[in-house]
């Protein structure tokens, strides 16, 4: 199949596709592919230049595979090579915004896989009797930072492992640079290739088609003399689509541009048809009597722009750093300039994190920005002298517009993805530093950019928020929550003062981390109390009983300890007492900590005393554990005051009257002291990740303590 089928199908009068206005070629191509026809690839490859109109093309494929869209298609007109057969509709994972293991997770939910891990979910797709259908399209605009390169990855982690699985029929939209990795292993016949710029597959009748669409006061354009006499408007679509060479792109923009601008517009003079969408910047600000540099840099900030697009407020501020000088003239005189270009993004989609509106409370009528198309940030950024330089400033800038440096009163867009910024800037190790803007910070963007950097150029901080950020994505969890869990996480990893700075930043924290010793092999904890004569480390344990050693009459102390069960001929510990007061047998010793502050205690077991049962039942506090998570609730009103989860299952968990709660893993036993008097935000488990239902908590001297 070629473009030639093109001309075939025009001679036999079959109406175009109302949405793609041509493409008769490709259509046929994925048609076959949808319904394996012999010979036909199992995997298809679409690609072209931007702006070459690859998403449109998948659109309109898609619309003829949804059950939905079919019945209000003329599909009765069209081609019928064209048209899928009437099936279930494909699986279309959206990878837009994305990480790759975002996206692979997408595809195991849509199947109902029960891979707990990503690296089981290719295997169980190739053991499914039936094969499964699945359509990527948008792989240019996968993750959610930019400079992180996310569609490279995408490809190698997603996309060749799925086209490598022979029960999975596969059609991604890809970037040219990629597409041959994505088929260099498969076998031949396998796969194909189509670029949507190459002559067999080209379609400039569909382009003249498109223009003139455009051009059409039938199909919403303006009653202008070039659009109102098709006498002028079909030789202008012709004019308009040769010039610029297949790309829809370019063809848009001229068209947005002489409607928005018609005076002065020759229809005749060819030199005012744009070959590139650069040109068609250029003409339109020179058009507009405009320096065309001056519309670039009025532009550059969106063509920088992360997410979901720029908040306008920040457009003349980072306009005035790229720049370097003050643009704001400018820009209040260029919306007519701009408008061809840019587009606002829906108010209610621009959310943070957290999916509350901007902070500060200024969230009313928020407005984001973006360009059109992705291919136009890229001529934009390519015509720069110094994209590094050009980042840097608008990083420096996005820096002083937060408030006070106060990351809890700051845009979300400058929460969320200054990190992206400075990472292309080259400055994000430096960045990374300030323990709020890790608390504050949608953990999925922040975790792209700092994956980005090579792990020796990054600080201690940084290493801890990349081992944690697992944990805060996984977790979905508040800002609050976060900062908690991040806490924890700096006294691990002998950052205190990173964690006390997380006390002082107006978060609610549900717990303080008293200290936290790296221990392997911990099979259980308990929390007591042991007797102790007055002296350093000797204090009252509340809810602990006994009298304590040492002779009737004699001031005694007890010293909160927690004691560990570690296996035998761990340093300091030692052998586990059985019931008759000899040695327990089953290769067990117990290790005495300080419960309050950082240090081990060099004392008999024997000795430690564990509260009573009138004490344990009067404590504010109860838990229960799961596999990995954890629950601390009020006694009072049952209601959840702190949720913990771990990245490795629990081993031993104990609760002190007092509130401390004691928490084992593979990684080693921490501290933390519960600071909650009201229900806190609990994170939300993943199925996939919750393990057993709670449980009790595991036993260490004498049982469970919840």
């Amino acid at each position: 199949m070629s473009a030639s089928d093109e001309g075939i199908a025009a001679a036999a009068g079959y109406a175009p596709h109302p949405y793609v206005g041509g493409r008769t070629a490709v259509l046929r191509a994925l048609a076959a592919w949808r319904m394996r026809w012999p010979g036909a690839p199992r995997v298809i490859v679409l690609t072209g230049n931007p702006g070459s109109g690859r998403s449109r093309l998948v659109t309109g494929f898609l619309m003829m595979c949804d059950p939905g869209y079919r019945k209000q298609l003329p599909l009765d007109d069209l081609d019928p090579a064209t048209v899928p057969p009437d099936l279930p509709p494909p699986a279309v994972p959206n990878p837009s915004g994305r990480t790759a293991a975002q996206l692979l997770w997408v595809i195991a939910d849509h199947f109902g896989l029960s891979a707990d891990r990503a690296d089981d979910i290719f295997p169980e797709l190739a053991a499914r009797e039936e094969p499964v259908t699945i359509v990527v399209p948008d792989v240019d605009r996968a993750g959610p930072v930019r400079a992180a390169h996310e569609p490279a990855r995408l490809v190698r982690d997603v996309l060749k492992p799925l086209a490598a699985t022979e029960t999975v029929q596969l059609l991604a939209e890809v970037p040219r640079e990629l597409a041959a990795e994505l088929v260099e292993a498969l076998p031949s016949g396998q796969a194909q290739i189509i670029d949507l710029d190459a002559p067999e597959w080209a379609d400039p009748k569909g382009l003249v088609r498109h223009a003139e669409t455009a051009l059409d006061p039938g199909a919403g354009a303006p009653e202008l003399p070039f659009t109102t006499d098709p006498a002028v408007r079909r030789p202008l679509a012709e004019a308009l689509a040769g010039r610029a060479d297949g790309s829809r792109l370019t063809v848009q923009l001229a068209v947005q541009s002489l409607l928005l601008q018609p005076e002065g517009f020759d229809p005749e003079d060819e030199s005012l048809l744009p070959a590139t969408v650069g040109e068609a910047l250029d003409l339109h600000a020179r058009r507009l009597g405009v320096d065309p540099q001056t519309l670039r840099l009025l532009l550059a900030p969106l063509a920088f722009a992360e997410g979901e697009g720029l908040p306008v407020q920040l457009w003349g501020p980072l306009a005035n750093a790229v720049a370097g000088w003050d643009m704001s003239q400018d820009l209040a005189d260029g919306m007519l300039l701009a408008a061809p270009f840019i587009q606002p993004v829906e108010p209610e989609t621009a959310q943070d994190a957290d999916g509350e509106a901007a902070g500060d409370g200024a969230d009313d009528g928020r407005m984001l920005l973006r360009l059109q198309h992705p291919g136009i940030a890229e001529e934009i950024r390519s015509g720069l002298p110094d994209v590094r330089d050009a980042q840097t400033k608008i990083a420096m800038a996005l820096l002083e517009a937060v408030p006070q440096q106060n990351w809890a009163r700051a845009d979300p867009y400058l929460r969320d993805h200054l990190a992206a910024h400075t990472l292309e800037a080259g400055l994000l190790p430096q960045l990374l530093t300030d323990p709020g803007l890790f608390a504050h910070a949608d953990p999925v963007t922040l975790r792209a950019a700092i994956e980005a950097v090579p792990l020796e150029q990054l600080g201690a901080p940084a290493r801890t928020y990349l081992r944690t950020a697992p944990l805060l994505t996984r977790s979905q969890a508040p800002a609050d929550v976060r900062a908690a869990f991040l806490e924890s996480a700096f006294v691990e990893d002998g950052l205190a003062p990173y964690a006390e700075a997380l006390h002082t930043l107006g978060f609610d924290l549900p717990w303080r981390t008293l200290w936290s010793v790296p221990l392997a092999g911990v099979r259980a904890v308990t929390t007591g109390a042991l007797p102790q004569e007055g002296g350093e480390g000797a204090e009252t344990a509340p809810g602990a009983d006994g009298a304590g050693a040492g002779g009737e009459g004699r001031a005694t102390g007890l010293r909160p300890v927690a004691a560990f069960v570690v296996p035998e001929g761990t340093p300091g510990s030692r052998t586990m007492p059985g019931p008759d007061g000899g040695a327990s047998g089953d290769g067990g010793a117990l290790l005495l900590h300080d419960l309050l502050r950082p240090g081990y205690v060099d004392a008999d077991p024997a000795q430690v005393q564990l509260p009573s049962e009138e004490t344990k039942a009067a404590a504010p506090f109860g838990f229960s554990r799961g596999a990995d998570y954890l629950r601390v609730w009020a006694r009072a009103g049952q209601e959840v005051v702190a949720a913990l989860l771990s990245d490795a299952p629990l081993t031993g968990a104990d609760l002190s009257p007092d509130g401390v709660l004691v928490v084992a893993t593979a990684r080693g036993v921490t501290a933390r002291q519960i600071l909650a008097t009201a229900p806190a935000a609990a994170p939300t488990v993943p199925a996939q990740r919750t393990g057993a239902a709670d449980s009790a908590a595991s036993d260490g001297l004498e049982g469970d303590h919840s």
